[in-house]
């Protein structure tokens, strides 16, 4: 069984920053791309950023030049790197990782901007 755990969230002031990490532990088998997910109250969760084994990354426009994903092969570890935070990019915050053997998906971090 694959678990990852999520940490870094918590409550920011507009223009500040937080890091995001996910790390997996268990079974793990050719991890193919990473990702982090995000859901605000009321709307569907959507793609923020991935990253493929390559190290190939894409974003979504709405955080491009403010957020960077990265990752540790080594620690089968993914970050998300967020600056320049806005209200909007409040939401719980999810990593997933693609593998062989399945999807998994963290429980969810936290991450609050205020105004």
């Amino acid at each position: 069984q694959v678990q990852l755990v999520e940490s870094g969230g918590g409550l920011v002031q507009a223009g500040g920053s937080l890091r995001l990490s996910c790390a997996a532990s268990g079974s793990i088998f050719s991890i193919r791309a990473m990702g982090w997910y995000r859901q605000a109250p009321g709307k569907q969760r959507e793609l923020v950023a991935g990253i493929t084994s390559g190290g190939m990354t894409n974003y979504v426009d709405s955080v491009k030049g403010r957020f960077t994903i990265s990752r540790n092969n080594a620690k089968d570890t993914v970050y998300l790197q967020m600056n320049s935070l806005k209200p909007e990019d409040t939401a719980v915050y999810y990593c997933k990782f693609v593998m062989d053997v399945g999807n998994y998906w963290g429980q969810g971090t936290q991450v609050t901007v205020s105004s």
